[in-house]
């Protein structure tokens, strides 16, 4: 008796055929198309770049057999325009194919991978062999002419694309030439270059579509500069032994400077009002005193909460004047979002549910054991979600109607993600324009989801990554792994960071990380003072002494201005001058085009960046105490160079000039300089 299901017995019955999970797989397809990227959580998430920005799509596309398969990525824009692009197969055997993409407008696009039989270079392979060897000549002959019928017939091209195979087809069934003439011409360059862009495609198997985010170039390129806008303009009365606040209007004062310095962002810390209760005074101390302005993240008052300012610092009118000044001098103003409140807070006693009520009946203020911050009552997102949600969408939307164009938010990863998911898509709905940096020194897989769900840009560990190896490892990983969801904005100190290589460093230190932090990526920041070296720290702790969170701080900037008791101790001249080189040189305002170099001397580090022909390299010594020596080893074709090429290097930053070539000598350290910058010149 013959079985009728031969392979039923042999299941498990957890595993009949009915349950089975393989009956309910997606179709792999006719022609497999597998593992493309990028590809965020599988697709369920989009991938993200910028106008003009350049990456990959790969794939592994493959069949059975022996017969040629070619794959197409095709694009369609936010206009609903469909763009097939040719990918190439990177490695012959292994079936992995690439293309190079980008977008020249905002706005969602889509992209999926085609997979193909390509019955033309199927035959032009075959055909060329059997010829050669005089094997079924007249048959290959012939198909290869049905085949160019064939391409003339279901494809839409050119009339000169068209007569171009049909002078093909004709001196394919030439009988009165040899048959090396005739497949020469089947197999002509023109009739190549025509199927390569609209060819005869057979078993078209689509792969899944994946969506793509493309924001403006802001959201990938920028160099930011932090400020505390009480800070510009404070000082200490002699006449009253009190400080005197700077104002938003002092502080539009400032923005000329920092504009010539080469910044794109000007970053305000909260301009809200500040609560009394549980202040924090000088240091991070429990008593503040009368004339200490507290925390300005301790936020609201009986003058107002998150959609107010401070009265020291002014009114909206005076915050439009400011940013209508930072327009004028090309700056976009960004605004610290941080979501928490002093006792204060208007929310406290009108929305009590919104926070977290502990055994005794107090609220419970926010907490990072064994850090206390006792002047801040965190936000219980699930105490009435909705409302929360509904205002917070308010006071962003107050800001954004006041010209703030990003947002820098202050510990994201303390609130749900999916609030981040859902208040970021709202804001884009009607403001695309606007982005977000989360201020989030966390765990890895927070800080990607946080990108993954709509952060443009992200701090990062650069602050803690010094030395040559763990900054390529790292860089390699920001660049090529998580690029196409995380971007990262690179800061070599904040108000709140200060580590034990920019304490001792010296000036050295604090050039080499400013330099590199504004080559490795193409965001980068400083907070106020960097320039001033302002290095002494708070014993037990990684933030500097007189932390300006707690403080008003007078830099007196005219005193380094030319003609001032400290000219030409500040590092503005050199951080304007690196911020002039980004500017120029469009490599260094790409992520995914740096390649890294070997160095003899492990302290070393050696990385290019290139986009058409504009190629930058730098060399930079990470260890600030010594001057060290050593040889770079150049992949002379990553620069776009043949193998024994010889190029100027231009150093920008010295202006001096050398011959190099793959391998070279370089000296850098403090009794030089901490770092090359140069400009290939080919001779």
């Amino acid at each position: 008796m013959t079985d009728p299901d031969p392979i039923a017995h042999r299941l498990p019955t957890t595993l009949a055929p009915s349950t089975d999970p393989r009956s309910t797989a997606s179709p792999i397809g006719r022609i497999p198309v597998r593992d493309v990227g990028p590809s965020v959580d599988g697709g369920e998430l989009p991938t993200k770049s910028v106008v003009g920005e350049e990456f990959s799509i790969t794939a592994t596309v493959f069949r059975e057999g022996h017969d040629a398969v070619n794959a197409t990525v095709v694009v369609t824009d936010p206009t609903g325009t469909v763009t097939p692009l040719p990918m190439h197969c990177t490695n012959p055997g292994l079936d992995l194919w690439e293309c190079t993409v980008s977008a020249d407008r905002a706005g969602f696009w889509t992209y999926r991978v085609e997979g193909w039989s390509d019955p033309y270079g199927t035959w032009a392979h075959d055909a060329v062999i059997k010829i050669a060897a005089d094997v079924d000549v007249d048959v290959m002959l012939e198909e290869g002419a049905r085949i160019l019928e064939r391409a003339i017939g279901e494809v839409q091209r050119p009339a000169a694309d068209r007569a171009t195979l049909t002078t093909a087809i004709a001196g394919l069934r030439d009988t009165k030439q040899p048959p090396a003439t005739r497949i020469a011409a089947g197999t002509d360059v023109g009739v190549a270059r025509v199927l390569a862009a609209a060819p005869l495609r057979d078993h078209v198997t689509a792969g899944a579509t994946y969506t793509w985010w493309v924001e403006r170039q802001r959201a990938l390129t920028g160099a930011w500069y932090e400020i505390f806008p009480r800070s510009e303009g404070a000082h200490f009365d002699d006449e009253t032994g009190e400080w005197v606040s700077g104002t938003l209007r002092t502080a539009a004062e400032r923005l000329p400077a920092i504009a010539d310095m080469g910044f794109d962002v000007v970053y305000l810390t909260p301009v809200h009002p500040i609560g009394t209760t549980n202040r924090k005074g000088p240091n991070n101390t429990l008593t503040a005193g009368p004339g200490d302005p507290g925390s300005p993240y301790g936020i609201g008052s009986p003058d107002g909460g998150h959609d107010a300012i401070h009265p020291d610092l002014g009114t909206f009118d005076d915050f439009d004047a400011f940013v209508a000044r930072a327009r004028e001098l090309d700056l976009e103003v960004a605004l610290d979002l941080a979501l928490q409140c002093s006792p204060d807070h208007p929310w406290v006693t009108e929305h009590p549910e919104w926070f977290t009520t502990r055994a005794d009946g107090t609220i419970a203020y926010a907490e990072n054991p064994p850090k206390k911050y006792q002047d801040i009552y965190p936000v219980n997102f699930d105490n009435d979600p909705a409302g929360i949600y509904a205002e917070v969408r308010r006071i962003v939307q107050v800001w954004i109607d006041h010209g703030v164009t990003i947002f820098r938010v202050d510990n994201p990863h303390t609130k749900p993600v999916e609030f981040w998911q859902w208040l970021i898509a709202d804001v884009a709905r009607s403001h695309p324009e606007i982005i977000w940096l989360a201020e989030a020194f966390t765990r890895p897989a927070m800080m990607a989801t946080l990108g993954k769900v709509g952060f443009q840009q992200s701090y990062t560990y650069y602050a803690w990554r010094n030395g040559a190896e763990e900054l390529q490892e790292y860089v390699e990983e920001l660049a090529f792994d998580s690029a196409a969801y995380m971007r990262p904005s690179f800061w070599p100190t904040t108000h709140d960071i200060l580590t034990p290589y920019m304490q001792y460093g010296g000036p050295t230190a604090w050039k080499l990380r400013a330099a590199l932090a504004a080559t490795l990526v193409p965001t980068y920041g400083i907070y106020a003072g960097y320039e001033l070296i302002e290095h002494v720290a708070r014993p037990g702790a990684e933030e500097q002494l007189d932390n300006e969170k707690y403080q008003y701080k007078d830099r007196e900037w005219s005193r380094y201005a030319e003609g001032g008791d400290r000219a030409g101790q500040s590092l503005a001249p050199f951080l304007k001058h690196v911020n002039e080189i980004r500017r120029a040189h469009p490599s260094l305002q790409w992520l995914r085009n740096i390649t890294f170099h070997r160095v003899d001397d492990p302290a070393m580090l050696a990385f290019s960046k290139r986009s058409g022909d504009d190629v930058i390299i730098v060399v930079a010594n990470t260890d600030p105490h010594s001057t060290r020596e050593s040889t770079v080893h150049l992949d002379l074709t990553a620069l776009g160079l043949q193998a024994e090429e010889a190029f100027t290097a231009h150093d920008l930053l010295t202006d001096a000039s050398w011959h190099w070539g793959a391998d070279n000598y370089v000296r850098l350290g403090p009794d030089a300089e901490p770092l090359h910058i140069i400009h290939v010149r080919r001779f």
